[in-house]
């Protein structure tokens, strides 16, 4: 690593991009996580042991990617993975949840190595991807107009902010909402210091067991959920930033590997980012997409951060107004949003396949517990055969 260059490579921008990140991606979903752990039997002791595991390893992935690809490679826990847990591991021992873990990492491994995935990717052409992700991403725009309702003023002054910023300080725009809503939150006293906890979090090995009805009618649905919900469109955002180049195999192979590595301190699946990903891949993170790396870099440093600290970080979360974290998200996706339905209907004989599979994807539709992004891409990809057909 050049420690010149990567010393002028970095910016507040994308520091303020990695932050945001993590800071969204835990205070929207570790309530799910929280919720799966305790389906899976787990102790408080247990469940800080799963902060741990979960912050430092998403933490080495985003960092070690990020510098070595120099882009912002951003490495997530499973959403939709731990919503799936949390309904499927009652009745379950700590060690046959454990040992379900390590076989999805496996399988994320062999995943990697074979190369199918990334083959597969390639395959589906651009507008689809676009609408696909466009589709993810556009109930967190909604959302934040929905927090408007809820707190006027407070999102009020957040979105005033960030056109203002826009306008005169556009790198800065987002640091400059993320501030204004803890300004604001603070002084309309929607915060709860009380209830914020200090402590570390501490690993705890437990040894997995491996159950092979669990293995079947666990692992592989959560294996296909965090492939279909969150890798593909992972690859999207890395497509849709012109980082077509970015090999996926491997970075699916590391993945599985430090998924293996922490699955028995409770890492339950790791998989490439969809949501934070496009905030760290936006032009707001840095104007020059060969700089946007650091964004990457900063999320790994402020993930193991929030692994080390996850008991004070997770109370901490909980104490901000659920509707500041829903505006927050949902304005530092606006522009990815946007260049997204603008990659969605640029070509005009994509138009129809690509705009099904918007709507599919955005419906949230759900079969055999197999997420809508799937079906949106697959859906989109058959009304793209019939029109040529036609």
């Amino acid at each position: 690593m050049n420690v010149k260059q990567f010393t002028s490579d970095i910016s507040l921008s994308a520091i303020t991009a990695g932050f945001v990140a993590v800071l969204v991606g835990y205070a929207s979903a570790w309530v799910i996580v929280y919720t799966a752990a305790v389906a899976a039997g787990a102790s408080q002791a247990m469940i800080n042991s799963w902060i741990w595991a979960l912050g430092i390893s998403m933490g080495l992935a985003c960092l070690g990617l990020s510098l070595y690809y120099k882009r912002p490679i951003i490495i997530a826990w499973s959403t939709p993975g731990a919503a799936l847990l949390a309904s499927s591991l009652t009745g379950t021992t700590i060690s046959e949840s454990l040992g379900i873990f390590v076989f999805v990492g496996a399988l994320t491994l062999l995943t990697g190595l074979s190369g199918w995935f990334d083959a597969l990717t390639k395959r589906v052409p651009m507008p689809l991807a676009s609408a696909m992700l466009a589709g993810i991403l556009v109930q967190f725009g909604l959302n934040t107009f929905v927090s408007l309702q809820a707190e006027p003023l407070m999102v009020g002054i957040m979105i005033f902010t960030l056109f203002i910023a826009k306008r005169w300080l556009p790198r800065y725009a987002i640091l400059a909402v993320l501030l204004s809503g803890f300004i604001c939150a603070y002084f309309f006293n929607l915060v709860d210091l009380n209830q914020v906890k200090w402590g570390l979090s501490t690993p705890i090995w437990t040894t997995p067991s491996f159950n092979l009805s669990l293995l079947i009618g666990v692992g592989i649905p959560l294996f296909i959920v965090t492939m279909t919900s969150q890798n593909m469109p992972g690859v999207a955002i890395l497509r849709s930033a012109n980082y077509e180049q970015t090999p996926i195999s491997p970075i699916l192979s590391w993945t599985g590997l430090l998924n293996i590595v922490f699955a028995p301190f409770g890492a339950f699946s790791l998989n490439l980012a969809a949501i934070t990903a496009a905030i760290c891949a936006s032009s707001e993170s840095h104007p020059n997409p060969e700089k946007r790396y650091i964004a990457g870099v900063f999320a790994g440093l402020f993930n193991i951060l929030f692994g080390v600290f996850g008991v004070t970080v997770v109370s901490l979360f909980a104490a901000f107004p659920a509707a500041m974290i829903s505006a927050l998200a949902g304005l530092a996706l606006l522009s990815t949003i946007s260049a997204s339905l603008h990659g969605t209907f640029q070509a005009p004989e994509y138009r129809d396949a690509a705009l099904i599979t918007f709507l599919v994807t955005a419906s949230g539709v759900s079969f055999f517990d197999v997420a809508s992004a799937f079906w949106g891409i697959l859906i989109g990809l058959a009304a793209l055969a019939l029109s040529k057909k036609g």
